[in-house]
């Protein structure tokens, strides 16, 4: 027992420390994120190989919303993150990778510019940073993680903790059968959510219908920082 408090007392210490990273990561990435204009993040799964029509759609689409003026904001791996970026320098416009250091899956890719290519150790800073620099978020097919970041989004959205932005759900056979339990059970049958939540997401299939719903959206909305 004795040994058991000591190390709970090392572990206490060091988490007082870790708050001076998290603050340093922080810091760096609003110094670094402030300096570029607005941006649309794009979220999918990183084992999503070139040959895939999700990575094909992720580089067109990433180009036509440089043409009309975004950055480009992907998690900086392989895969739909790496389509993404690749669409954005194809597009001419400034591709920003934010990088986190995992385990497997994740190295940076090589679409990132150099300059908006930022590290993280932990993921709910890079969510942050995500979210705060996001005018729009678009899913295409992934995991857990891309769950994470598009369910992230969506409860800011929802609890008005940031404004209104597109949420956009690529692929409607892939997300079809999240949609219908999110209609079916979480709303109709445990009434856990409201049916106007139903209208903070739109499901697409094509580019087009993706780049259109934000544009249109940006008629009559102003695009400015998150919080």
């Amino acid at each position: 027992m004795e040994n058991t408090r000591k190390d709970w007392n090392d572990i206490k210490s060091n988490d007082s420390w870790s708050i001076f990273k998290i603050m340093s990561e922080f810091v760096e990435a609003y110094d670094r994120m402030a300096k570029i204009g607005p941006c649309i993040s794009i979220f999918g799964s990183a084992r999503t190989k070139e040959d895939n029509r999700y990575y094909q759609q992720s580089v067109d689409m990433a180009e036509k919303l440089a043409s009309k003026g975004y950055g480009i904001i992907s998690g900086g791996g392989p895969g739909i993150m790496e389509a993404a970026n690749r669409g954005a320098q194809k597009g001419k416009t400034a591709s920003v990778g934010l990088n986190i250091d995992l385990p497997f899956e994740q190295n940076h890719n090589p679409y990132i510019d150099q300059e908006h290519n930022l590290q993280f150790n932990y993921f709910f800073v890079r969510k942050v940073i995500f979210v705060k620099y996001s005018q729009a978020f678009i899913i295409m097919p992934g995991g857990f993680g891309t769950l994470d970041e598009a369910f992230e989004a969506l409860t800011l959205i929802q609890t008005k903790k940031i404004k209104r932005r597109p949420v956009v759900f690529v692929g409607k056979d892939y997300w079809s059968g999240l949609m219908k339990w999110i209609e079916a059970t979480m709303l109709l049958t445990e009434k856990n959510i409201s049916a106007e939540d139903l209208n903070l997401y739109k499901v697409v299939d094509s580019t087009e219908e993706a780049v259109d719903y934000i544009e249109d959206f940006f008629t009559s909305h102003s695009l400015t920082p998150n919080f």
